[in-house]
C-alpha cells in the first residue's frame, strides 16, 4: 500500500480552540480520524505536527524515498518560510498544500505564499474538507 504523510504546522495542534469562522470546530485528532477513514484501503497514512520550522523541514527531508505524497498545511509558515519551500522543492513525490480557511481572502500578510509554487495542487477554505479533497485527489491519481 502506498504511504502518504500529512504534515501540520504551527498552532494546528490547537484546533478546536481557534476561531471557528476560519478553522472550523474540529480538533486535529478529529480531522486525522476523517483522513484515515477517507484513505482506508488506499494509503498508509502517517501524521506529523510541529510548531517548529526546522522540525518540519527535517520531516520533509526524511520523507524522500519513503512517502509517495506529502499533504502539508504549513500554517503561518506558508507566509514566511523559504526553508519549507526549499525542502518541498527537493522532495520528489506529490505535494499538496491544504488550508482550513480561505487563506487568500484573509489579511494582506497572508496573501504571500512561499509554498504554493512547489506544490502540485492546493485545497483551501473547506475546513476539514480541504484535507479530504487532497486524499480524493491522490486516490484519483492511482
Amino acid at each position: 500500500m502506498k504511504k502518504i504523510l500529512i504534515i501540520n504546522g504551527p498552532n494546528l495542534n490547537m484546533l478546536g480552540k481557534r476561531p471557528k469562522e476560519h478553522y472550523g470546530a474540529l480538533t486535529l485528532d478529529q480531522i486525522n480520524d476523517l483522513i484515515k477513514e477517507e484513505a482506508k484501503g488506499y494509503f498508509d497514512v502517517d501524521f506529523y505536527q510541529s510548531n517548529y520550522e526546522g522540525d518540519i523541514v527535517t520531516k520533509i527531508q526524511q520523507a524522500i524515498g519513503i512517502y509517495e505524497a506529502i499533504v502539508i498545511n504549513p500554517g503561518a509558515y506558508t507566509h514566511t518560510s523559504v526553508a519549507i519551500h526549499d525542502a518541498l522543492e527537493i522532495y520528489d513525490g506529490t505535494k499538496i498544500e491544504v488550508h482550513l480557511s480561505k487563506v487568500d481572502e484573509r489579511e494582506d500578510f497572508r496573501k504571500i505564499n512561499y509554498i504554493r509554487s512547489v506544490c502540485d495542487q492546493t485545497f483551501a477554505g473547506m475546513f476539514e474538507g480541504s484535507y479530504i479533497e487532497a486524499i480524493k485527489y491522490l486516490k484519483n491519481m492511482k
